[in-house]
C-alpha cells in the first residue's frame, strides 16, 4: 500500500495539477444537484427547528430547559452566528448544509488519498451520492458530527506520522478541537470518535495525550457553557434520558427493516408518490432490508482488513487511517440501527461505504499483485457503484436524477409557503395552500408578544409537528416546550402539554400525518388533557383546505368549540363548529 504524502503532511492538493482536477470532479459532483436541493421539499419538524432555535439562542433561551433539545449545543451556537451574520433564511441555512455536506466529502476524499487520486475522486463521488440525497441540504447537528468526526480522523493520522522533531503537538491539538466540537453538535458519536482517536494515539500518548485533551477541551467549550446555564440535571435529562430512554420507544423501527413493507411512515409517504424512474431495481422495501445489512457489513469488514493489514506488518498511514475511520464508522452504526430508515442508514454508511474503494483496491492487489493500480481503482469504484446500483438505487442514484432535473428546468420547484422574506416548500399543493391560508389569517389577526403552539390536530399523538412556522413568526412567542413533538414525550401525562395549551394565544393544528402509523408506540393516544383544553378555551378562526390546517384563538374557560379533536370521527373540531 502506498504512503501518500497528505495523510504524513503534504498538501491536499498535492503538487501536481492532477490533485486539482480530481478534487474538481468531486466537487462538479457535489454542486450539480445544489440548485435543485435549495428550493427542495424540506423536513417541516426537523429543518424547522434547526432554523428557530439557533434565534431563540440568539434570545437567551436555552435548550432543556425553555425548549426541548435532544442534541449538544454546538450546532445551535454556530447556527446561531451563522444566521448573525447571512441572515435567518432558507437559503443561509441551507448554504450552511452544503457546507457541512462538503466537509464530509472532502474528509473523505482525504481519508481515501493514500490509495491515489483516482480512488480518492471515486470515493469523494460516492460520498456526494450519498449525503447530498439523504436530507439535502438540511443543516442537521448529524451531518456537522459527521463532517467534524471524519476530520479529526484525518488530523490524528496526520499528527501520528509527522517527524518526531516536528512541532507535533499543534495537529494533536487540532484533532482534539475538532473532536470536541463534534461531541458538542452530537454527544452520542463518543464512541465512533473515540474508538477513531484512541487507535492513533495509544502508541503515542507521550506526544498526544496532553494536547489532544486540552484540544477537547476547548471544543467542548459549548458543552461546557450550556451544562453551566441549563444544570447538569437539565441537561442529563434533555441529551440523555429523553432521546435514549423516553424517545427511543417512539421512534425505533424493526432491525432489519421489514422486507415486504416500508416500517417508516414519512418515507412510506414519499415512496406512495415516487419520483420518474423507469430502471429496473428491487422494491423500495427490499432495498431497505438489504441496505441494513449491506450496512452492519461494511462497519464491520472495513476496520477488520486494516487491522489484519496491520498484523502483517503493513504499518503505513493508509492502514492506520483506514482502521480509524472504520473503527469511527463502527462506533456510529447504532444510528443506523435503531431507526433503519433511508437517512439514518445514509448517516451511517456515508462513513463506511465509500471507504470500500480503497479495501478493494487493497483485496484486488493483494490477490493479483501484476494490477495496475489505475486498473485496480477504476475496478473497486464501479464495485461500489454497483453495489449501490443494487442495494439502494431509489434513495441515492434516483433521489440525485431528481435534484438534478430540478437544477436543469426538467421539473418546477416544489410549492412554496411565504411570509414576508422567509419562505419553506412543500411537496404536496393542498399541504402548502392550507398552511398558506393559516399563516395568512395567523399573520392578520396575532400581536407581537402573543404565544403560538404548533402540533399535530390530536395532542395525544404528538408524533409529529410543522415547527417552521415558528421561525415564520419571530415576533411571537413559543408556548410550548415541546417545538419538537415527539411520541412518548410531549404527549405524556406528566410534560405539562395542557397547560401550556391553556396559557397559548394561539394554536395551529394540522392534519398532514393523520394516518401515522409505525411499528411503535407512536400510534398510541396518551394524555387527552391538551385536547380537553383547546375544547374547552379555543373558538375557531379558520379551517382551510378540508381542515387539512386549522387555527384557533383563546377565548377563555367554557368559550371553546366544545370537542375535543380525540373525540371526532373523521372530522376535526373545527368541522363540527361549521356543522353546527
Amino acid at each position: 500500500m502506498p504512503d501518500r504524502p497528505f495523510i504524513t503532511g503534504g498538501p491536499l492538493l498535492g503538487r501536481s495539477p492532477r490533485g486539482a482536477v480530481a478534487i474538481g470532479v468531486v466537487l462538479l459532483a457535489a454542486l450539480i444537484p445544489v440548485p435543485g436541493l435549495y428550493t427542495a421539499t424540506g423536513g417541516t419538524m426537523e429543518e424547522g427547528f434547526m432554523l428557530y432555535f439557533p434565534e431563540l439562542v440568539k434570545q437567551g433561551k436555552v435548550p432543556n430547559v425553555d425548549f426541548l433539545h435532544l442534541y449538544g449545543p454546538g450546532a445551535l451556537h454556530v447556527l446561531a452566528g451563522w444566521y448573525e451574520v447571512f441572515g435567518n433564511t432558507l437559503a443561509a441555512e441551507r448554504t450552511f448544509g452544503l457546507l457541512q455536506n462538503l466537509g464530509i466529502i472532502f474528509a473523505v476524499y482525504a481519508i481515501v488519498r493514500p490509495w491515489g487520486r483516482i480512488a480518492a475522486a471515486g470515493a469523494g463521488v460516492v460520498a456526494v451520492i450519498i449525503i447530498m440525497t439523504a436530507i439535502g441540504l438540511q443543516a442537521m447537528a448529524w451531518h456537522g458530527a459527521l463532517a467534524l468526526g471524519l476530520w479529526t480522523v484525518v488530523f490524528a493520522v496526520r499528527a501520528r506520522h509527522l517527524n518526531p522533531s516536528a512541532h507535533r503537538w499543534l495537529p494533536w491539538a487540532a484533532t482534539g478541537l475538532l473532536a470536541g466540537l463534534a461531541l458538542s453538535y452530537r454527544p452520542d458519536a463518543v464512541i465512533g470518535i473515540g474508538l477513531a482517536v484512541g487507535v492513533v494515539a495509544w502508541r503515542d500518548k507521550g506526544d498526544a495525550y496532553r494536547p489532544l485533551l486540552g484540544g477537547a477541551a476547548v471544543g467542548l467549550i459549548p458543552m461546557w457553557i450550556h451544562i453551566v446555564m441549563a444544570g447538569i440535571g437539565p441537561s442529563i435529562r434533555g441529551m440523555v434520558l429523553d432521546p435514549v430512554f423516553e424517545l427511543r420507544p417512539g421512534r425505533e423501527l424493526p432491525s432489519p427493516p421489514s422486507w415486504n413493507a416500508i416500517d417508516g411512515f414519512l418515507l412510506r409517504v414519499v415512496e406512495f408518490f415516487p419520483p420518474w424512474w423507469e430502471l429496473p431495481a428491487l422494491g423500495a422495501p427490499r432495498q431497505l432490508f438489504l441496505w441494513f445489512f449491506g450496512m452492519i457489513a461494511a462497519a464491520i469488514a472495513i476496520p477488520a482488513w486494516a487491522w489484519w493489514r496491520r498484523r502483517r506488518g503493513d504499518d503505513t498511514s493508509g492502514t492506520l487511517v483506514l482502521l480509524a475511520a472504520g473503527l469511527f464508522a463502527l462506533g456510529i452504526l447504532g444510528q443506523g440501527l435503531q431507526r433503519p430508515d433511508s437517512t439514518h442508514m445514509a448517516w451511517v454508511t456515508i462513513a463506511s461505504w465509500p471507504l470500500l474503494v480503497p479495501v478493494v483496491i487493497d483485496v484486488v492487489r493483494t490477490l493479483r499483485p501484476s494490477v495496475q493500480w489505475r486498473s485496480a481503482s477504476v475496478s473497486a469504484i464501479a464495485a461500489v457503484a454497483v453495489l449501490m446500483f443494487v442495494v439502494c438505487p431509489f434513495y441515492t442514484y434516483r433521489q440525485y436524477v431528481l435534484a438534478t432535473r430540478v437544477t436543469a428546468g426538467d421539473l418546477p420547484d416544489p410549492f412554496p409557503v411565504n411570509r414576508d422574506d422567509k419562505t419553506f416548500y412543500f411537496g404536496d399543493i393542498r399541504a402548502a395552500d392550507s398552511m398558506q391560508q393559516a399563516i395568512d389569517d395567523l399573520d392578520q389577526w396575532s400581536r407581537p408578544g402573543e404565544s403560538l403552539i404548533v402540533g399535530p390536530y390530536d395532542l395525544s399523538r404528538t408524533y409529529y409537528s410543522e415547527s417552521f412556522v415558528y421561525w415564520m413568526f419571530p415576533e411571537l412567542e413559543a408556548g410550548t416546550y415541546f417545538i419538537e413533538m415527539d411520541p412518548g414525550v410531549a404527549d405524556a401525562p406528566d410534560s405539562g402539554l395542557a397547560e401550556e395549551v391553556a396559557d397559548a394565544d394561539w394554536v395551529l393544528l394540522t392534519r398532514y400525518w393523520v394516518d401515522w402509523n409505525e411499528p411503535n408506540i407512536s400510534g398510541r393516544s396518551r394524555s387527552q388533557a391538551p385536547n380537553e383544553v383547546i375544547a374547552d378555551r379555543f373558538c375557531l378562526v379558520g379551517n382551510y383546505v378540508d381542515a387539512y390546517v386549522t387555527l384557533y384563538r383563546n377565548c377563555g374557560p367554557g368559550n371553546g368549540v366544545g370537542v375535543s379533536p380525540a373525540e371526532v370521527d373523521g372530522t376535526t373540531p373545527a368541522e363540527r363548529v361549521g356543522a353546527r
